[in-house]
């Protein structure tokens, strides 16, 4: 009996062995990262959400030209990030397809791409190219705040920090006093403090004594220092007013940016930011940015973004430059300030305009005065309100698709119209028969037919 029993438990020990160990297997492979683009549907879809702490998700369509450059972008992605002492798998979903899917994260455009941190998806308004995408993704595995405890490691991480999010380091500061913060902005901006540092670095970023808090915008070659205090509003207030450079280039990117940011935008529209003399009012424009960092200062050319410059009625036939205010609630003061595509395109292109009398254009002599003056009347209240909305329909599917897919539109409308005028046409022929040839009888079939196309219309 004893010995019968010995054999009946060993034989349970060793299915349980074998069913924990399939359980493994299959735990390993569901959350293996070889560095491959998952295809997703709606049966692995959930699983695969959950297996993976950082997973991005293209929602796209087979037949979306921006998709398809996008993929190639994503398989360069993939390996890069998968090699990540914390990895991020890169994941795709046919959305066209699986509308389930697509319904529920409510995805409305393709590409759309959803940062899912553990299984919390995120928007993803970063790049789109490989290697800035790595760089952008690279935060969101990042610590929240950075020791940094040698000269070598802080020029190492400003390195491995890229150009795209503006990089904070306390020097001689506890990380304690910008934790906080840094989870609060960790989307926007990369936080550091430097334990141990030489007077090299004092004399390479530029600051005297410490503690202090250095914030550097590399791809705008531009920086910030902060001596306190160090209590949080006022700590807030500068990480806030620093997550962008003095001057701002109003682009899709930076108009998605902006959005959480609460500041009024002065806008300076130029006929074009590549020629000297604009470069010259850029310059300009950071000096007053500088001494006015409650405000956000823009600039735009028309001819790098000529459908947002026209919102604001500024356009080659324009006295040029020309300076607009926007408040961010659809009011418009000082200086006319459009947004961008799609949904940001829909939240601001409406609102009103508050011109600065007699500042609205600058000349080309003494524009820093004339800069001041804009200013200075804003302040003071010397304005006029006007009302604006967005450009038209047809010029806003030009700026998206171009000119010759609007007028093949335009063409396949135009047939549909013809071609139901002309079924119109001969109905009403075909209805004028029947009622010649049977009065009495074709009176009701008309009331009839009359009545069922009257139905049609309403479905």
């Amino acid at each position: 009996m004893k010995k019968e029993m010995s054999m009946l438990l060993q034989l349970q020990l060793v299915v349980l062995l074998q069913i924990t160990a399939l359980a493994s297997s299959s735990s390993g492979e569901q959350r293996s990262v070889d560095g491959k683009v998952l295809e997703l549907d709606e049966s692995n879809f959930d699983s695969a959400i959950s297996a993976f702490d950082h997973i991005l998700v293209d929602f796209y369509a087979p037949w979306c030209g921006h998709c398809k450059r996008l993929s190639p972008q994503l398989d360069l992605a993939a390996p890069v990030l998968a090699a990540l002492k914390e990895p991020i798998v890169i994941a795709k979903v046919n959305a066209d397809k699986f509308t389930r899917l697509a319904s529920k994260y409510d995805i409305d455009g393709f590409p759309t791409l959803k940062l899912f941190v553990h299984g919390v998806p995120l928007e993803y308004n970063g790049p789109r190219k490989a290697d800035l995408l790595v760089r952008y993704l690279k935060k969101f595995v990042a610590p929240d705040v950075s020791i940094l405890d040698s000269d070598s490691v802080i020029s190492n991480f400003v390195e491995a920090a890229g150009t795209y999010f503006p990089t904070y380091i306390g020097f001689g500061l506890n990380e304690s006093v910008i934790s906080e913060l840094a989870i609060k902005y960790k989307k926007k901006a990369w936080f550091s403090v430097a334990k141990d540092f030489s007077e090299n670095m004092m004399i390479k970023y530029d600051f005297d004594k410490v503690p202090a808090l250095v914030v550097l915008h590399p791809s705008y070659t531009e920086q910030s220092i902060f001596y306190g205090p160090f209590e949080a509003e006022f700590l807030e207030d500068f990480i806030k007013q620093n997550l962008f450079p003095l001057a701002l280039p109003i682009t899709y990117d930076t108009l998605k940016s902006l959005e959480d940011d609460e500041r009024k935008i002065v806008l300076t529209i130029v006929e074009d930011e590549g020629e000297e003399k604009s470069k010259k009012l850029i310059k300009i424009l950071k000096s007053a940015a500088s001494a006015n960092r409650d405000l956000v200062f823009g600039y735009v050319g028309i001819k790098q973004w000529e459908d947002f410059a026209d919102t604001f009625r500024a356009n080659k036939k324009t006295k040029l430059p020309k300076m607009v205010v926007w408040n961010r609630n659809e009011d418009f003061l000082s200086s006319e300030v459009a947004s961008s595509f799609e949904k940001v395109v829909r939240d601001f292109l409406w609102g009103n305009l508050t011109d600065v009398i007699g500042s609205e254009s600058i000349d080309e002599e003494d524009q820093a005065s004339q800069v001041s003056r804009f200013l200075e009347g804003y302040r003071e209240g010397r304005t006029i309100e006007t009302r604006i909305s967005g450009p038209s329909v047809l010029g806003f599917i030009n700026s998206l698709i171009g000119i010759k897919t609007v007028y093949l539109i335009v063409f396949v409308v135009g047939v549909i119209m013809l071609i139901q005028t002309i079924k119109g046409d001969e109905e009403s022929l075909r209805v004028g028969t029947r009622e010649e040839d049977d009065h009495s009888s074709g009176s009701a079939s008309d009331t009839v037919n009359r009545e069922h196309r009257s139905g049609e219309k309403e479905d």
